[in-house]
């Protein structure tokens, strides 16, 4: 009769092997996510911390970037520079992320629930992704022409007799800013309420109606419940990529909006790292908890 140890043994050695497997799966990854994440922004917080002249890095653990950020803030009266910019950045990733929603959402529902083809659905969805054909830079400097003071929206309007002179908050405003923001991220909302949409049962929305709801009633009740995980990673997507924005807003605001991006840019270029570091530090502090508090709401998990 075997004894219990060599019994057991085959059976303890199994799931041994499975975690070392997975385990060496998973390892090309962790080194890629390690290098290349972990390591840079083990460097960033320890920078960030550092002292600096004219003339170079001094690595003394000093306090001093972070409190010069927020120089003057703690006084009465007007808001200091870094509360300004804050809230400016806060702006136009609320603006944006309730715009890239409403038209995300739209179309989702428009390719999911009205077309009924597959192939025209592929079209279309095709169609959305057009603009990702060309450069960013490209697509904002299109805007230019159109938007200008003699551009051709402000020349149509004049021939019409709609103004008599040129609008000038078209181009290089924070209208501008917020229009370039949507026409070169929307798609990021689209893609994962899509596939949310993709995903429910068409059942759910027959026993529904056959139960007497309205269509804004299955819209709101069962729709949007079931596509809240999309729509929680498309704002992921969509806060993460404006908060650190600056080229948009430095090309579509003439260099005259600030923004805690164009801050850090400005900074790196005069070659004050630290002080450029203690920014980008408190940046990602501030868009993990927003990504902490969406995560919260679904478990995106599952969607994965």
């Amino acid at each position: 009769m075997p004894s219990p140890q060599t019994s057991t043994g085959p059976t303890a050695a199994a799931p041994l092997g499975r975690q070392l497997s997975a385990a060496w799966q998973a390892a090309p990854l962790g080194l890629v996510f390690a290098v290349f994440f972990l390591i840079p922004l083990t460097l960033i917080v320890m920078v960030s911390f550092w002292d600096f002249n004219e003339y170079e890095l001094l690595p003394d653990f000093t306090f001093k970037n972070y409190l010069s950020i927020f120089e003057g803030c703690a006084s009465e009266g007007d808001w200091c520079v870094t509360l300004k910019t804050y809230v400016s950045t806060f702006k136009f990733c609320a603006w944006v992320w309730l715009l890239t929603l409403v038209i995300g959402f739209t179309v989702s529902y428009f390719l999911v629930f009205f077309v009924t083809s597959v192939s025209v659905q592929t079209v279309l969805f095709v169609l959305c992704t057009i603009p990702f054909w060309t450069s960013n830079v490209i697509r904002m400097i299109s805007w230019v022409p159109l938007l200008g003071r003699h551009g051709l929206v402000n020349q149509a309007l004049e021939q019409a007799g709609v103004i008599a002179s040129p609008i000038e908050w078209l181009l290089f405003s924070d209208f501008s800013v917020v229009l370039a923001f949507v026409h070169l991220y929307t798609m990021f909302m689209i893609v994962p309420i899509f596939n949310s949409m993709m995903r429910i049962d068409r059942s759910l929305i027959e026993a529904a109606s056959d139960s007497g709801a309205s269509a804004w009633q299955i819209l709101w009740n069962v729709i949007v419940p079931l596509s809240k995980t999309g729509i929680i990673i498309g704002s992921i997507f969509i806060i993460t990529i404006v908060m650190g924005d600056f080229v948009t807003i430095g090309v579509m605001g003439g260099q005259q909006i600030a923004s805690v991006g164009k801050i850090i840019q400005v900074q790196t270029s005069y070659l004050q790292f630290p002080l450029a570091a203690a920014n980008a530090v408190i940046l990602l502090a501030i868009v993990l908890m927003i990504i902490w508090a969406l995560t919260r709401m679904v478990d995106i998990r599952k969607e994965l």
